[in-house]
């Protein structure tokens, strides 16, 4: 069995990260009876997302990774909703990144934080995997932490980097970069070199000159 297909298994049966069909449908509560008069009505409290957390098995370039679980409403029985599963397991277990919340704009970011201790701390948010675009946003995220955050400059020599990591990893595995994705790439990479350019920058790198027309 491949190594991706295990970590999405052991991620699925021990953690319970990935629900049913639908993922979506969630057991009603009983209703609760309106306050009596002159007594305050119930304080809603609302209950942080949970983190499933594990040292991921066979990964010994990183210690540890965490999720949030998924949004509601996917369906992680389809085979092509298991390929994106696994790239997800596969991804965050081998750079040991913690995704705090899944977005439900196309948009992300990477942050590390160092500590007093020395301990740092990787994490990302993008949305969830369920198409090639919110895939390559995610890689993309993944990216900056797999090139070095801060370590390519100018910025947006590093966001080229990024999106080329997420863009190679996808043709890797087969899945379709044309379309949606390479127009996401080209928009992203223009306003990257256009934010450069407006603070200032004197030379751009011969990798990301052609998005400066």
């Amino acid at each position: 069995m491949p190594f991706v297909q295990l970590l999405f298994d052991f991620a699925r049966e021990q953690l319970g990260l990935f629900g049913g069909s639908g993922g979506g449908r969630v057991a009603k509560r009983p209703r609760r009876g309106k306050p009596a008069k002159g007594r305050a009505a119930p304080i809603k409290r609302t209950r942080p997302v949970g983190l499933a957390v594990t040292s991921a098995p066979d990964a010994p370039d990183a210690p540890g990774w965490r999720m949030a679980k998924p949004p509601r409403g996917i369906d992680h029985e389809k085979p092509s909703q298991r390929r994106y599963d696994a790239v997800v397991v596969e991804m965050l277990s081998k750079y040991g990144l913690t995704v705090k919340r899944w977005r439900n704009s196309l948009s992300g970011v990477a942050i590390e934080r160092t500590f007093r201790d020395g301990r740092v701390e990787r994490t990302l948010e993008s949305p969830y995997p369920t198409s090639p675009l919110r895939l390559a946003i995610f890689l993309h995220e993944v990216g900056h932490h797999a090139i070095g955050l801060g370590v390519h400059k100018p910025r947006c020599l590093e966001e080229y980097l990024a999106w080329r990591y997420a863009i190679d990893r996808m043709d890797e595995m087969g899945f379709p970069t044309k379309g949606s994705v390479a127009r996401r790439f080209d928009r992203s990479m223009r306003y990257a070199v256009a934010k450069s350019r407006r603070r200032g920058i004197q030379r751009l790198p011969s990798e990301v000159a052609a998005f400066a027309a």
